[in-house]
């Protein structure tokens, strides 16, 4: 494509560099950061000439996306690395030419360490909107139910934000027209139970997994109506189901009628998951039940860490800590 036959890092450090381009070719700052040579950083950051291109986005020597050194050490799990750039100034959430910050890139790497050095320093723990993906999703997908636990300690949003008013569209908005997007859906999907209880005790909606109103008839055709319809074509074990009456899911979502041994996804319904569903369903759910549920929603899922400090007896705070 190129007739002067540059290949393809020349190109692109031209195209996504920051400037000025001769610098480019002095890559010592990100190489110290991409192996984990804390001493080198450390002598390089005594001149004012490197300490102004801490936040520089380079081509270094084992890479080809141009990032910064504080989202190379992240990549590579190097945490005294991430912790000394980001105490010399280094910017914790800019963002690489694929929309992905530092902390997207460690908990990816699955890298617990440096995922806490930046949260602490103030890391969104949402990741990036220029990013399709954010840190939760990838977590609960890959069920590193200790990450997760991080992010929500950080105040990590355990639903996905999407703009579902018909009417109202606003720039740069997304419809949400299938679960698969939703952390819920993902940590069921992939069998992660712990990930998935985390996501729901977090205060994450157990029936779309979204903030605000949804129109399902906009969903992919024959994909999940809500995430209980997932957890059952996806033959997970009763457990989730379980997980989900107790957290307050409309189990009327679910045409459960339709689903024998044999279910339209890849895989069968769980013949114990389906008959607990079954029960729940014909059943009504105990005052007691409801009772928690509602309380949980009055407070909100943002407020939810702040049970145990109500002027309440330990028993009721432990119930709607669901312990």
């Amino acid at each position: 494509a190129h007739g002067s036959g540059r290949n393809l890092k020349e190109w692109l450090r031209e195209q996504f560099c920051d400037h000025p381009l001769e610098h480019c070719e002095d890559t010592r700052l990100h190489d110290a950061a991409y192996v984990g040579d804390l001493q080198t950083l450390r002598s390089l950051l005594q001149e004012e000439s490197y300490r102004s291109r801490i936040n520089e986005k380079s081509v270094w020597c084992c890479g080809w996306l141009p990032c910064t050194p504080l989202r190379i050490a992240a990549t590579a799990g190097h945490g005294s690395c991430v912790d000394f750039l980001i105490r010399k100034g280094a910017e914790v959430d800019l963002v690489d030419v694929k929309g992905q910050t530092a902390l997207y890139v460690a908990v990816v790497n699955g890298h617990l360490e440096s995922t806490q050095i930046l949260l602490e320093a103030g890391a969104d723990p949402n990741g990036s909107r220029h990013h399709r993906s954010t840190p939760v999703y990838h977590a609960s997908r890959v069920g590193r139910a200790d990450i997760l636990k991080a992010l929500i300690r950080y105040g990590a949003d355990v639903d996905v934000n999407h703009h579902l008013t018909p009417d109202v569209q606003p720039r740069f908005s997304r419809r949400l027209t299938s679960l698969v997007v939703c952390p819920l859906y993902i940590s069921a999907a992939y069998h992660n139970l712990q990930c998935f209880r985390l996501l729901l005790l977090a205060g994450a909606n157990p029936d779309f997994n979204c903030n605000g109103p949804v129109n399902t008839q906009g969903f992919y055709r024959g994909s999940p109506g809500c995430v209980m319809d997932a957890v059952l074509r996806h033959g997970c074990e009763a457990a989730f189901v379980s997980l989900l009456v107790e957290f307050g899911a409309n189990l009327n979502l679910v045409k459960w009628e339709s689903l024998g041994p044999e279910s339209r996804g890849r895989r069968k319904v769980d013949p114990e998951a389906l008959q607990v569903f079954k029960e729940a369903r014909s059943v009504p759910r105990t005052l007691l039940c409801l009772c928690r549920v509602a309380v949980r929603r009055a407070l909100g899922k943002h407020r939810l860490h702040l049970i145990p400090s109500l002027p309440l007896p330990d028993p009721i705070k432990k119930f709607l800590l669901h312990e």
